[in-house]
């Protein structure tokens, strides 16, 4: 008999949930996008209540369309965009403020002040983190300071602080469960990734009260269970991971030096490093890629900010197309870019570079210069970030031999043979490319029993197609030689 897994993948543009059966399969998918909100140079915000109704309406209409009742329903696993920070009042369940989404840099000049006072490897040593903007730490301390009487409210002990999964879980179970995972809270510069617990010391430096954070469970666990009226029964919610790290699960990168990237809003490169927490020379990562059964398997991750956003962006911004499947074509149709280069620090620049106030650019326009060589050169951005990313990796010692990639964009035949070219290392693509969700899945099933074990997980991972590089390495060196000059002209300082 099949058992079923609900999926609820709440990213930063759009809520999905998908039903998977236990041998991955897709059973059905249902998908809404939710409204941004761009309030100053720089500020990126979600409504947390369309964030809750857009993913309650996935999972009430992906049950219809599979034709199943909630009962049919084994367990739910969550992934979420990560760092985006909600804080609510624990009567109500209203947020007193709007979600600060993880690409959000209003938080940038107080990360310099903690700099200043020399406090980064203090950060650094206990989360695996930098002192960055991107990180839920800073965001929670300027809704405490800037929103009228939240502090005093957050003293008495009436305010719940989460990150997005932590927020939905608190509403599905009717305020019952204010619980997160150990990949969740380790990307909140409050949680000591080696000790695996909310850390006082860094608390105090950020200035947030203890009584708002949620507990911490491994990413398999019973995390509670859902109002019946939501559904039209109680079902368990069984599983958690932040995204990037459900898709580390979903891709099955269970041994040491296993590599996954995926290509969504942004673009994230974890390497799996085992029980070991690599601490980066080169402004990468140490996250925790998962914990289970209370055993941490550490990952070192590079954070790109901008990835299919800039696709979004053509469409949605410059109106160059009216749908992101038709770069594909747009890029097949050229031979190259023209010497034109895109840049999309659109709110900074992330990994190796860390630029809060880098912005993007297009360099290198010509009279020749037309939509096919911006559309060509915005997908191209994202092998070259990539590179960037396995080039640090490489300086730390972590030399990737394949990468297993997935998201949207590498849906995009182009996209991963142009990656494959530029990073001039093997890119495999799963038959399933929604492994964000298919982690989530794997989670549940491996609490509600319907996996055994990791590597009854891992015999299901199937590969669609492998790119091998088409590019000489001289071309691949020269080409990334000019990203890297578009780079410097586009960095703050």
């Amino acid at each position: 008999m099949p058992a079923y897994i609900l999926s609820v993948d709440q990213g930063t543009t759009s809520s999905r949930a998908i039903i998977f059966d236990n041998r991955s399969n897709i059973v059905a998918v249902a998908q809404q996008e939710f409204t941004q909100y761009f309030p100053a140079d720089g500020w990126v915000e979600h409504d947390p209540e369309e964030i809750w109704s857009s993913t309650l309406a996935v999972m009430q209409e992906v049950l219809s369309s599979a034709g199943l009742q909630a009962t049919d329903i084994s367990a739910i696993g969550i992934t979420n965009q990560r760092e985006t920070t909600i804080v609510w009042d624990r009567q109500t369940g209203k947020p007193v403020h709007n979600a600060i989404v993880w690409q959000d840099r209003r938080t940038a000049a107080f990360c310099e002040e903690l700099k200043a006072q020399n406090l980064e490897p203090l950060f650094t040593e206990k989360t695996g983190l930098l002192l960055d903007p991107y990180f839920s730490g800073t965001k929670v301390r300027w809704i405490l300071d800037h929103v009228e009487g939240v502090r005093e409210q957050a003293e008495r002990g009436e305010l719940a602080f989460g990150t997005v999964d932590a927020f939905l879980l608190w509403r599905l179970t009717g305020g019952e469960s204010h619980k997160t995972d150990a990949t969740n809270a380790s990307r909140t510069l409050m949680f000591n990734i080696h000790t695996q617990a909310w850390d006082e010391e860094l608390l105090k430096h950020l200035d947030v009260p203890e009584s708002m954070l949620p507990e911490v469970l491994d990413c398999a666990a019973d995390f509670g269970t859902t109002r019946s009226e939501l559904l039209g029964a109680p079902v368990p919610v069984c599983g958690i991971a932040g995204d990037q790290q459900a898709a580390l699960v979903g891709q099955c990168c269970f041994s040491d030096g296993m590599t996954k990237s995926t290509y969504g809003t942004g673009c994230f490169v974890i390497t799996n490093t085992g029980s070991e927490a690599i601490s980066s020379a080169n402004k990468l990562l140490t996250t925790v890629g998962y914990r289970l059964s209370g055993k941490v398997t550490y990952g070192l991750e590079g954070s790109i900010f901008v990835a299919g956003a800039a696709v979004q962006w053509l469409r949605d911004g410059l109106r160059l197309i009216s749908a992101a499947g038709e770069t594909e074509a747009i890029a097949r149709s050229q031979p190259d870019t023209g010497g034109v280069y895109l840049v999309p620090a659109f709110t900074g620049l992330g990994a190796p570079y860390w630029d809060a106030g880098a912005r993007g650019a297009i360099l290198g326009l010509t009279r020749d210069t037309g939509l096919e060589q911006i559309v060509t050169a915005t997908l191209q951005s994202v092998s070259f970030q990539t590179r960037d990313l396995l080039k640090a990796m490489s300086s730390d010692g972590i030399e990737p031999t394949i990468i297993r990639v997935d998201g949207g964009m590498v849906e995009n035949n182009w996209v991963a043979q142009n990656l494959a070219d530029i990073v001039q290392i093997p890119v495999s693509r799963p038959r399933v490319t929604e492994t964000t969700a298919l982690g989530a899945a794997y989670l549940a099933g491996l609490q509600a029993g319907i996996f055994g074990s990791l590597e009854e997980i891992a015999g299901q991972w199937q590969e669609d197609k492998s790119f091998q590089s088409e590019m000489s390495i001289e071309q691949s060196d020269a080409l990334y030689k000019g990203w890297l000059e578009a780079v410097s002209r586009v960095r703050s300082h």
